[in-house]
């Protein structure tokens, strides 16, 4: 970020002002003292060095690396409360230390968001900006130019060069005058449509760049693959287009999913199941014969065949691995019907959350003859499987769930999913479980 060598430097020593007065207003006969200092001090740094945590670019927002914000609380969270096991407690009530540490994460986000409000105040008045040309004109010209028309962002766009001439009024003229624009207008920052120049003219704008200070970004030749959730690796020297990639991929977002689904399950098995199985299983039996639990194999993560399990909601019959239920389906017993409409029937899944076969969010598993069904006549359908599939999922709470009527069904359920991959946040899946639990009841019109 331009002209902001300080930013990191003061937010650092915010952070740090914020942790230690509040350690010291509320905690004092456990901070004051040199080893408890030095800890605390010490540890912030290193666990915001190991996330990489300061470095900002400039198109960076609030929202942009939140995942690392919780991740850092979480990090140091345990720093925090790990230190009463060797400084001790005092007088300090577990609950009083818990809210300790709530005030400083209160903190810590407010001047986050003070910060990123007051970049936003602060570039949208002209400043900070850096002045940016375009050489070549193909497709992704228009994708730049929302980035760069956004003030949020502090780029001052001044216009493009391309040798297809044009009366566009950001139309600069052809390439060969850029270079002379460059210099005389000032410009710090130079992007290169790689499918519009030839390799010398690359290699020439290099080398300029790199004996003029200016900043020199090359825009690949896509053959229009570019996707929102393409991303670029390098294998030593060599670029790799990584074309599904989803935040998932990461071993501490995994991490974090896993301990959310472990937690979630733990509560909704001991918290709800323990008691509801045995009224379940008593009132199924004045109902209708059968056993408690329905059991269906069901393709989960990389197709891989799992138990799912449920509260039987129908009678015993041939069709039920092979056809879903349908609206005033007959096989549903008068139990089920209520089961089904507050999906109570779903929470033995529970059970396949804490094995690891399915997670709290994700796509819903479908029996597998529908997976053999779709997978060569829905686009993409294949893509779901790259995760865990969840008891629910992004297009069960926008209404993408139940009976597939229309192709349209099954097809907005897929775009919700991959939807959702691409997209994953911890608080999403948090959003996700709530709007659940709040449609689940309000009621649904497709929960039948």
């Amino acid at each position: 970020m331009k002209k902001s060598n300080f930013i990191i430097p003061i937010s650092f020593v915010v952070h740090i002002l914020f942790i230690n007065l509040t350690l010291f207003v509320h905690i004092p006969k456990v901070y004051l003292n040199g080893y408890s200092i030095l800890y605390y001090n010490l540890t912030w740094l290193i666990t915001t060095y190991s996330l990489n945590f300061y470095p900002t670019a400039r198109r960076d927002g609030f929202m942009t690396n939140l995942k690392t914000f919780i991740v850092l609380f979480v990090i140091y969270g345990l720093v925090y409360f790990t230190s009463f096991v060797f400084l001790g407690i005092d007088s300090y009530t577990p609950l009083y230390l818990i809210l300790v540490y709530l005030q400083i994460c209160f903190l810590l986000t407010l001047f986050r968001v003070l910060f990123y409000w007051a970049k936003k105040l602060y570039r949208t008045k002209g400043y900070n900006s850096t002045r940016v040309v375009v050489i070549g004109k193909d497709k992704n010209l228009q994708k730049l130019r929302r980035i760069f028309d956004n003030p949020e962002y502090g780029y001052q766009y001044m216009g493009y060069f391309d040798n297809s001439k044009s009366n566009s009024n950001a139309y600069l003229g052809d390439i060969e005058n850029s270079f002379s624009y460059i210099f005389e207008n000032n410009v710090e920052e130079v992007y290169c449509m790689a499918s519009k120049l030839s390799k010398a003219e690359i290699q020439y704008v290099m080398k300029i760049a790199d004996n003029s200070l200016k900043r020199i970004k090359i825009i690949p030749d896509n053959k229009e693959l570019f996707s929102r959730a393409m991303s670029l690796e390098l294998y030593g020297a060599v670029p790799i287009l990584n074309l599904r990639a989803s935040p998932l991929d990461l071993d501490y977002s995994n991490l974090i999913k896993r301990i959310f689904d472990i937690i979630i399950s733990s509560v909704a098995i001991i918290g709800i199941l323990s008691w509801m199985t045995p009224i379940v299983y008593i009132l199924m039996k004045i109902d209708s014969k059968g056993p408690l639990f329905f059991k269906q194999q069901r393709h989960g993560v990389n197709r891989d065949v799992f138990w799912c399990y449920k509260f039987r909601s129908m009678t015993k019959s041939g069709t039920s691995d092979t056809q879903m239920a349908t609206k005033n389906d007959v096989r549903v017993t008068k139990l089920g019907k209520i089961l089904r409409k507050t999906s109570i029937d779903e929470l033995p899944q529970f059970f396949n959350v804490l094995m690891g076969d399915m997670s709290v969010v994700g796509p819903r598993p479908h029996m597998v003859v529908h997976t053999q069904q779709y997978e060569g006549s829905v686009d993409k359908y294949l893509v779901r499987h790259f995760l865990k599939p969840g008891i629910t999922g992004l297009a069960q709470i926008q209404g993408c769930r139940g009976e597939i009527i229309n192709r349209s069904d099954i097809v907005n359920r897929v775009r919700y999913d991959i939807f959702y991959m691409e997209k994953w946040s911890l608080a999403l899946d948090a959003k996700i479980v709530f709007l659940t639990i709040y449609n689940a009841i309000k009621g649904e019109e497709r929960a039948y």
